[in-house]
């Protein structure tokens, strides 16, 4: 006789919605960190306590972004726009996007005691840039003794400068609030003008371009001169980087001078001692610090494009500096030079660079040039401003160097979102932002070798 009672159902166990769990990339995880820290941060400029008259939500959005991505670009000003709080808002979003939200992470975590799971260093190797994951938490302590250390000797160095001009608690908070955003090559001021007043003044030109410069060069160079210190003994990195940002500096330092000595909205009307002030400073602060002395409306179209390329090029990985890098510069510059020598291996100092490099290397600048073409046609059909304008916005957004003709504050709603976009995938990297819209799978076969015509 057939038993008639239903048959038992399997069990099935059932999963709780609130423990599924998502899996990001690590490029992903770095992408949200910094929105949510934008988003804080504009939440905070929106307060009432923040502002000395009250701005919109894209004002407030902009300059979360501008500050959180170090870029130093604004649509209000800083100085008169902002109330004590709300300045120092704008200069805890400029350190923590400065140093990157991971290294506060993973040395909180290591001053707790935690272990840092595999996942969690996987994100802290995207954020710092390391090859190792053995040298993530050695590489994050050391980015954040030495930041404070340097920016400690910054504040001091300011305060005695402005001692005299400002008193001794106005002196104190300008010299943390400049130290802060030059060391990580912001670009924010507290004066509509920049640092255009102090154009003459020896100490400020020195210190400034003194803290953004080592807060440009990177980490790791700091890190393994520490280490070494001497030439010889230091890495192909660091000596390739070192010797780049002298080069670079010391051509566009010449070449500013030589193109604006004759142009008396810039340098012709100053004494000698002055006119190479204003070179040096408006030659080195390109490489991603955003402030200037002099005004870049004002100077000649061949020193704007020669800035232009300055800011493409940006400072060094693992730094406060953005760009496409001084070393990626340099190793396409080598491939370049290889490819038309007929060799087969890309080498610098007696060292062959990898050919998985070589092809990040352009990688990174083939997204970047997209970037800047696709952002300054979108631009263009947005904004009615010079082309000028146009582009010199545009790179300087994307790489996060602050520096303006003027078009900033005149910029429509959407011209404003377009350069958003534009700093956090500057700040992020256009690598990283193209991992995070496509997420790469290995091929397991592969195809028979051809032939393409090029060139």
């Amino acid at each position: 006789m057939k038993n008639w009672l239903p048959q038992r159902l399997p069990y099935v166990r059932a999963v709780p919605l609130t423990r599924a769990t998502v899996s990001l990339s690590p490029p992903a995880v770095l992408t949200l960190g910094f929105i949510v820290l934008i988003v804080v941060g504009a939440a905070l400029l929106l307060l009432p306590v923040a502002t000395t008259a009250p701005i919109s939500v894209l004002q407030a959005l902009f300059t979360a972004t501008s500050a959180v991505t170090v870029t130093g670009l604004v649509v209000v000003d800083t100085g008169t726009q902002f109330s004590l709080f709300g300045q120092l808002v704008i200069a805890l979003l400029i350190q923590a996007g400065g140093l990157g939200f991971m290294t506060f992470a993973v040395v909180a975590a290591i001053s707790l005691g935690a272990k840092i799971g595999l996942t969690q260093q996987k994100i802290a190797q995207e954020a710092m840039n390391q090859t190792s994951l053995a040298q993530v938490a050695q590489t994050a302590k050391a980015v954040l003794l030495y930041s404070l250390l340097i920016e400690l000797v910054g504040i001091t160095l300011l305060t005695l400068v402005w001692w005299g001009e400002l008193g001794f608690s106005r002196a104190l908070y300008h010299g943390f609030f400049y130290t802060i955003s030059a060391f990580n090559n912001a670009g924010f001021a507290l004066s509509s003008a920049s640092l255009m007043p102090y154009a003459s003044d020896i100490a400020v030109n020195l210190i400034i371009t003194g803290l953004f410069i080592i807060g440009g060069i990177g980490f790791t160079v700091m890190i393994d001169i520490n280490k070494q210190r001497r030439w010889r003994l230091l890495s192909t990195n660091t000596r390739i980087v070192l010797l780049a940002t002298v080069i670079i500096n010391l051509l566009a330092f010449c070449l500013i001078w030589l193109l604006e000595a004759n142009n008396p909205a810039t340098l012709a009307n100053l004494p000698l001692k002055d006119q190479a002030l204003a070179a040096w400073f408006q030659a080195v602060t390109p490489r991603t610090a955003g402030f200037n002395t002099l005004d870049y409306s004002q100077m000649t179209d061949a020193s704007n494009v020669l800035t232009l390329l300055l800011m493409f090029i940006g400072g060094g990985s693992l730094s406060t500096a953005s760009g496409i890098k001084v070393g990626t510069f340099v190793v396409l510059i080598m491939a370049t030079y290889t490819f038309l020598r007929r060799r087969d291996e890309v080498s610098l100092l007696k060292r062959n660079v990898p050919a998985a490099q070589v092809l990040k290397a352009l990688a990174l600048a083939l997204v970047s040039m997209s970037l800047v073409f696709i952002s300054i046609f979108i631009l263009t059909a947005l904004e009615n401003a010079p082309f000028l304008d146009i582009a010199f916005e545009a790179v300087s957004a994307l790489s996060t160097v602050g520096l303006s003709r003027g078009l900033t504050a005149n910029l429509s709603s959407s011209g404003q979102l377009v350069i958003i976009f534009l700093m956090i995938a500057g700040r992020l990297g256009p690598l990283t932002l193209a991992y995070f819209l496509a997420t790469p799978r290995r091929r397991k076969i592969r195809y028979a070798d051809t032939k393409i015509q090029v060139g």
